[in-house]
């Protein structure tokens, strides 16, 4: 059950009522960037420009994560010295998850991290979140590496046929930068397919040109899938389709 109005310890000045905003957000509680699109809300105090993700502003106070079977989480709003989240590797500056098991270093999620859908599903793709990047051969189509940064692999989400596979951490960084160049859901986001012209170079001279267009159609389908996990439904951003390129 969602509550339209909360109030929260975090700003007990003013009440928080539950938005759609229309532009990007820094989450008071996480510190990371929020985008409240589509079905996706946050909470908010319109006067402060205070804002909370969801997932930040009613936590759980435990939880538990099928990549670490053995672990407990919980709850933290402040992490004593420099951790990083283990699905994106982002720094953790405030609200998280850590585990509470004696291990040389512990885990540690973003609350949005904690979280991600383990399976997506449209269109007859379905993609599946991974710890690390499962096939020797696979790569991230974004990054063209297996891990994040170095020593540290990152989550991902993997298509069920083998061929897509995107790290969460590098869609987060891809929309974040077209963000930063003024590409906003008013101005229309283009979130682009790695080396997507030259594909669509080589389709109108190659006589498998239907096969780059539908591996194309495919990836940017792959995409729309994990920024809709990630970010909430992507209702006014601007996908830059096969389509639209081919007319040009």
């Amino acid at each position: 059950m969602k509550f339209t109005e909360i109030e929260h310890p975090s700003h007990p000045q003013h009440t928080l009522k539950l938005v759609a905003v229309q532009e990007p957000y820094s989450c008071y509680g996480c510190r990371q960037i929020g985008f409240s699109l589509g079905e996706r809300s946050c909470y908010e105090c319109k006067q402060c420009n205070f804002h909370l993700h969801e997932e930040c502003a009613k936590p759980e106070l435990s939880a538990f994560h099928p990549f670490f079977k053995t672990c407990e989480f919980k709850f933290i709003e402040n992490v004593q010295g420099e951790r990083r989240c283990d699905a994106c590797g982002k720094d953790v500056q405030g609200f998280v998850y850590q585990c509470t098991c004696s291990h040389t270093d512990a885990h540690d999620l973003h609350p949005c991290c904690m979280k991600l859908e383990p399976t997506l599903n449209g269109d007859g793709v379905e993609l599946y979140l991974r710890k690390k990047v499962s096939s020797s051969r696979l790569k991230c189509l974004k990054c063209k590496s297996k891990n994040v940064a170095k020593n540290f692999e990152g989550w991902s989400y993997e298509s069920n046929c083998g061929q897509y596979c995107y790290h969460v951490a590098c869609v987060m960084d891809l929309i974040l930068k077209n963000w930063k160049k003024g590409q906003t859901s008013d101005t229309g986001l283009q979130i682009m397919v790695p080396n997507m012209e030259d594909a669509v170079k080589q389709s109108r001279r190659s006589k498998n040109g239907k096969k780059v267009n539908k591996y194309l159609t495919k990836a940017i389908l792959v995409l729309k899938l994990i920024i809709s996990a990630i970010f909430g439904d992507p209702i006014g951003i601007a996908v830059v389709c096969v389509e639209q390129l081919l007319s040009s």
